[in-house]
């Protein structure tokens, strides 16, 4: 289908972006690899007056290492960027390799890390292992820039804490090594049916405290608490199996369509969180 008559203005500098954003009020949505937004508009699920490009914005580049040890990757690079870091690679693997299995060749070129983050895919990888790593999301707005717990952040499906006018311009976590993602994937998308990222803290052979997350089972990227508390003090890898027996039992919601039922979904979310773990465990 052909997107309804928009007009389109690319952003020169983050401020401008603000700016535009505060001129097209409900009507302006920020265009950065478009993989998200321009399908939608395709299918006049989405029909923006105004598209504002900040894809191009040198602002909302980078990854880097900051002076707390921690690393922070802006929201304009993409997924085929982030994949091939040197940096990711070596301090919080997880990072890179979710990235490099990330849909196609073209969507991984084209789309950003801030893109997926803000439009909250109910199937994205990214949220889930940026909950599993206690991320947080650096937004700026016209009332100034505010941090978000990646926990807090994604809400329910397509919903995220991001108020009219302001921009996803970032995201920071601490380094994991001992962090995995496994995903069950549907073969066309590539986007995950279930998808589990874990990330554990390790002394020796067992497990002294582990965030686990899911995606792609239910309406957004959320904590599996019962596998966490099952974690704790779990020899590992061993123990995997029995802390992720009941990781699909704790969701409240999950999605059901073609692709899996309910029932499926909760077995596989099983299924892939022990296989997150013990990947996890096997970093340690």
């Amino acid at each position: 289908m052909i997107p309804t008559a928009f007009d389109y203005r690319r952003a020169t500098s983050v401020a401008e972006a603000l700016a535009l954003l505060q001129e097209g009020g409900p009507e302006a949505k920020l265009l950065a690899g478009g993989h998200s937004l321009i399908p939608m508009m395709k299918q006049r699920l989405a029909e923006p007056g105004l598209l504002i490009d900040i894809g191009g914005l040198d602002e909302l580049r980078g990854i880097e290492e900051q002076d707390d040890g921690d690393i922070a990757i802006g929201a304009a690079m993409t997924h085929a960027e982030i994949a091939a870091s040197e940096l990711l690679r070596a301090q919080a693997p997880i990072v890179a390799e979710t990235a490099a299995a990330i849909g196609d060749a073209q969507v991984r070129n084209r789309g950003t890390i801030g893109g997926s983050l803000a439009h909250a895919d109910p199937g994205a990888d990214l949220p889930a292992v940026m909950v599993a790593l206690d991320a947080t999301i650096a937004i700026l707005g016209p009332n100034g820039d505010r941090q978000v717990a990646a926990e807090d952040f994604f809400q329910d499906i397509l919903t995220v804490d991001l108020e009219e006018g302001e921009i996803v311009t970032g995201v920071c976590f601490a380094p994991c090594r001992s962090a995995a993602y496994a995903k069950l994937e549907q073969r066309a998308s590539k986007f995950a049916l279930v998808g589990v990222a874990a990330a554990l803290t390790l002394d020796g052979g067992s497990c002294s405290s582990a965030r686990v997350a899911v995606t792609g089972a239910s309406s957004h990227a959320q904590r599996l608490g019962g596998v966490e508390d099952a974690l704790a003090g779990a020899s590992l890898p061993d123990g995997a199996a029995s802390a992720a027996a009941g990781a699909g039992d704790g969701l409240e919601f999950v999605n059901e369509d073609l692709h899996g039922s309910e029932g499926y979904r909760r077995a596989m979310t099983a299924v892939f969180a022990r296989r997150a773990i013990e990947a996890a465990a096997g970093r340690g």
